[in-house]
């Protein structure tokens, strides 16, 4: 692998075969810290590209499994100085977590649990909304059967890369770069005051304490700053140099040095100027960029930490016929894992015994419930609503559909936009030229201007060397290392935030050009919760709205459906009052049937009024005219006849028509796309004024 492939434009797409890992690297301070860790990645053979991103501090790796392994890119981060405890993810799904002691057995088995069901609601319902089927880039195991991703990584060496703790965290590293800078802010202030740019630019004659000299107050209160406070960008620099890589560290650190080196020496040993309070301004405005680059780090990747925290810590895992309580990262592919109503699914599965509603929304974006039966694939980080099932493992840790959202999520952060890489490259060059600007200025001076120039009874050397520093300390933009990373951090992080994701930072950059945007339907312009929109009643019977609503509230108010929701909530924005129900009976893919007051009710889809002998009467041709508009009804019988229709929809979002407008303003051709009816298609594109 050429070691410069880093440096590449635009970074070529890696060629088939090719998997990629994204490994968590700790002790990134600069964005030279990144490139170091690219340049060592990219030496190993077998790699194809590499991709640092310093503010999540995590490293996406193309490569070729046959011909490199995750040990061995682990080992090239920590040779290089920074510490890499493998793949990147939460603790309990990855492996990282402290060993569990002995767990616990619970008293009884699943056996009792499945005798339990709960209410079907209206999973039979004649319109219902149907799920989207999200295609998942298919995982790659990294290790033996049983690891998650491959993280043998047991005693893994700490490395301290910028003078901190080892492996110090982004939180650490955060409060280590803030207690830096404010350090240097502190001694920086009366370094510029008593110095001569403060005396000339500000008219400032402050008398200088205890008796010192302005050149002995500078060298005592700058040389704290660049020692301590300038000590990560010469861990970087070190780091960089090990590698071959001219970064910014590099540049600062040359910058700070031979301007703070020189003043020493004309301080003690000649006379000359000093650029005390330039090597100190600096090292603090450096530092300052670099601390509210890490608090980005934090407000950036609430998106990714939320993604995360799906996967619960522990699972009731069935190992020799019992129950027992295990962390989600002792899960292996085969394991039998109990889901009780409320509890979240740990890995992937199928499902092996029992039936059930599962919330998928967090993962699928689809509001209403899926029914699981035997057979049904779970996904770990979902929610069981009702009933209680067991599924068998079939993807685990970083094999995971949400382990693999998440590696999507932070290889798109990682990537790099031309722009970035044009300013990668341009700052790997202007080291160089600084550098050479400075020899340049120095031979100019030394040679030929100098004589010219300098007053009576000045030193040459001294005198050339002034401007030769002068030239390479003002050579320092590290914001052009810093800008455009930072920029697609924090749009990629909002974009995710909003329920947006970039598939890379090129499609970031992309986006200013596009002229087609493709809505998905539930949950994006719609609410993703249904509400009743209209109530129709038996005319005959001499019911009204709030009859049929009440008795149908009252016998739904026990459930968790979505669709029972929505009338209960539509009763109580009524006021109305529910009575008590008794004779409870949920009849699975059609409703329930219960007793509300004194009144037989029955609550769900034409069949269950059919099956019971109830006719619809005058109400048939308007559940049609619902259905066919898009509506979800229910159909409600009090008394053993027909009382009325409830009709429940998916509205649109309150921003949502003023989106489509907007973008329609700007020229943007607008798609919706949904796997619902056509019915309930067209009336969502036709309230919201969309026309594909």
């Amino acid at each position: 692998m050429n070691e410069h492939a880093m440096h590449q434009h635009p970074q070529p797409a890696a060629p088939a075969g090719m998997e990629y890992a994204v490994l968590e690297v700790r002790g990134m301070h600069t964005a030279g810290c990144a490139q170091n860790v690219e340049r060592a990645l990219a030496r190993i053979e077998g790699v194809h590209h590499a991709e640092a991103n310093l503010l999540n501090g995590t490293a996406t790796v193309h490569y070729d499994p046959a011909r490199a392994t995750l040990e061995a890119l682990r080992a090239a981060v920590a040779d290089c100085g920074y510490l890499c405890r493998g793949e990147s993810g939460p603790d309990h799904m990855t492996g990282h977590a402290a060993p569990q002691e002995k767990p616990a057995v619970h008293a009884g088995h699943a056996e009792a649990l499945m005798d339990h069901t709960a209410h079907a609601g209206h999973a039979g319902a004649d319109t219902a909304a149907a799920a989207h089927d999200h295609a998942m880039a298919k995982p790659t195991r990294h290790g033996e059967a049983g690891a998650h991703a491959g993280h043998a990584m047991g005693g893994v060496e700490d490395h301290s890369a910028h003078g901190g703790r080892p492996g110090m965290t982004a939180a650490d590293m955060e409060r280590d770069m803030r207690r830096r800078f404010f350090l240097a802010l502190t001694l920086t202030v009366p370094v510029f005051l008593f110095s001569h740019l403060a005396t000339e630019i500000l008219g400032l004659h402050i008398p200088l304490p205890f008796g010192l000299t302005d050149k002995l107050l500078g060298f005592l209160l700058t040389t704290p700053i660049v020692v301590y406070g300038a000590w990560p960008f010469y861990v970087g620099a070190r780091n960089g140099l090990r590698q071959g890589v001219l970064n910014m560290s590099v540049l600062v650190s040359l910058s700070v040095l031979t301007g703070y080196l020189f003043s020493v020496a004309a301080t003690f040993l000649f006379q000359g100027a000093v650029f005390y309070e330039a090597a100190a301004m600096l090292v603090t405005f450096v530092l300052f960029g670099h601390w509210m680059e890490m608090r980005a780090r934090g407000s950036t990747s609430q998106a990714i930490q939320k993604l995360l925290q799906l996967a619960p810590p522990m699972a009731t895992v069935v190992r020799e016929g019992a129950e027992i309580e295990l962390p989600t990262d002792q899960i292996v592919v085969g394991d039998v894992i109990v889901v009780r109503p409320g509890s979240k699914v740990a890995v992937d599965g199928e499902v092996t015994e029992g039936q059930s509603d599962v919330d998928e929304s967090m993962i699928t974006g689809e509001s209403l419930p899926v029914k699981k039966k035997v057979g049904d694939a779970v996904i770990g980080g979902t929610i069981n609503k009702t009933g209680a099932f067991r599924f068998r493992a079939t993807k685990i840790g970083a094999d995971t559909a949400l382990a693999q959202i998440v590696k999507l999520v932070q290889a798109a952060q990682n990537s790099k936009a031309p722009a970035q890489r044009l300013a990668d490259r341009a700052a790997h060059y202007l080291v160089i030229v600084a550098v050479l600007a400075g020899i340049t200025t120095f031979l100019l001076w030394f040679l030929w201007l100098a004589p010219r120039f300098m007053p009576a009874g000045a030193d040459r050397l001294v005198f050339s060397l002034t401007f030769a520093i002068t030239v390479v300390v003002i050579t320092c933009p590290d914001a052009l290392g810093l800008a455009t990373p930072t920029a697609i951090m924090v749009g990629t992080g909002l974009g995710a935030q909003h329920g947006i994701l970039f598939k890379d930072a090129a499609a970031l950059e992309a986006a200013a050009r596009i002229d087609a945007v493709i809505f998905d339907k539930t949950g994006t312009l719609t609410k993703g919760e249904p509400e009743v929109v209209e109530i129709a009643v038996n005319q005959e019977l001499g019911v009204s709205e709030s009859d049929v609503l009440a008795k149908a509230a009252a016998a739904e108010q026990g459930s968790e459906h979505p669709l029972a929701q929505a009338v209960v909530k539509a009763a109580q924005s009524r006021g109305l009052s529910l009575e008590n129900v008794s004779g409870f009976e949920a009849v699975p893919g059609h409703g329930l049937k219960a007793k509300v007051g004194n009144s037989p009710v029955l609550i769900g889809n034409s069949k269950l009024l059919a099956d019971n002998g109830i006719a619809l009467d005058g109400l048939g041709p308007k559940a049609v005219e619902l259905a066919r508009g898009g509506r979800t009804v229910i159909h409600i019988a009090i008394d053993g006849k027909a009382a009325g229709l409830i009709a429940v929809a998916d509205a649109p979002r309150d921003t949502a028509a003023e989106a489509v407008r907007q973008l329609r303003d700007l020229g943007v051709e607008v798609v919706m796309l949904t796997g619902d009816n056509r019915a309930t298609a067209e009336r969502i594109a036709h309230d919201l004024g969309i026309q594909t």
